[in-house]
């Protein structure tokens, strides 16, 4: 009978050591996973949504830790010596529907790269930047043109408008 509890013991912390390490490789930090957009063939998650700014989104995880709710975006690709500013616009995306949604201001959410994860601190002058860009993006939605943001032919060849776009650089 010991030896069975010893077994039984020793599977069970291997489980446990196993959760953790897929836990940390997926970016996760520690707490209790209330909403998941990476579940391909389960139940679809609904998005988050703000009526005021007509924003929506899908984090790909959020994640309840201390009574604070903390939105996880998973890229595929490695890492860059910084997050991508708009990666670091899509996260506050999600911190700023997490907190209209469900009334809990996120302190900070995480980019997972592939080999490195980056906390982005959700303060106020991100929110003001974020609502800014919305705006902006609503005033461009109304022209009839809107002049090239960049100089990237490898984003042009990547953007859904590339086709019909008359500034495409590629």
């Amino acid at each position: 009978m010991f030896y069975l509890s010893l077994t039984l013991l020793l599977i069970a912390i291997f489980l446990f050591w196993q959760s953790d390490r897929q836990r940390k490789r997926s970016g996760l930090p520690g707490g209790r996973v209330i909403y998941s957009d990476m579940n391909e063939w389960g139940r679809v998650q609904k998005p988050l949504y703000d009526s005021t700014t007509r924003l929506t989104g899908k984090p790909d995880y959020l994640v309840e830790r201390h009574g604070k709710i903390i939105p996880v975006e998973v890229k595929s690709g490695r890492a860059p010596e910084a997050p991508y500013d708009s990666h670091i616009y899509q996260l506050a995306s999600y911190c700023y529907l997490v907190h209209k949604e469900m009334g809990k201001r996120p302190p900070y959410g995480i980019i997972h790269y592939r080999n490195r994860d980056f906390a982005v601190d959700y303060t106020p002058e991100l929110e003001s930047a974020l609502l800014d860009i919305l705006t902006e993006m609503r005033r461009d939605g109304r022209r009839k043109t809107v002049a090239c943001s960049h100089n990237l032919p490898a984003r042009c060849r990547g953007c859904g408008y590339n086709e019909i776009c008359d500034q495409r650089l590629a």
